[in-house]
């Protein structure tokens, strides 16, 4: 007798805000134009791990694709382990304005936010 598994789908491997793709519209269509954004996850801070962002002109091999709310943007595969299911964002505040990264994989944040681990 065989058993039947059931699968769940996967999660996204990111998502983009309403905020986020309306700004990213603007990026591209101005000052970055012909360019993507490229997300990464690199070492640093005194969590040990911050999100990277770089405006590039050609996706690398190892780049992933996401396209979401009618906008590409590129994933280093190498950092596709620590950003399964993030939720990218835009958000501004009284003194400043960026994009934010709801990770539910981040196990804690550093006191200032500037990094995190998992």
């Amino acid at each position: 007798m065989s058993e039947t598994l059931t699968r769940r789908p996967l999660p996204a491997l990111m998502t983009v805000s309403d905020r986020a793709a309306q700004r990213l519209r603007v990026l591209y269509a101005g000052a970055h134009q012909g360019e993507l954004l490229r997300i990464g996850v690199g070492t640093r801070g005194c969590s040990g791990l911050s999100y990277e962002m770089t405006f590039v002109k050609e996706p690398a091999d190892t780049d992933e694709r996401v396209e979401d709310q009618g906008v590409t943007l590129l994933v280093d595969r190498k950092a596709t382990l620590f950003l399964t299911g993030t939720v990218m964002d835009y958000e501004v505040k009284d003194l400043e304005a960026g994009f934010t990264f709801r990770n539910p994989n981040e196990k804690g944040r550093c006191g200032c936010g500037e990094s995190f681990h998992v």
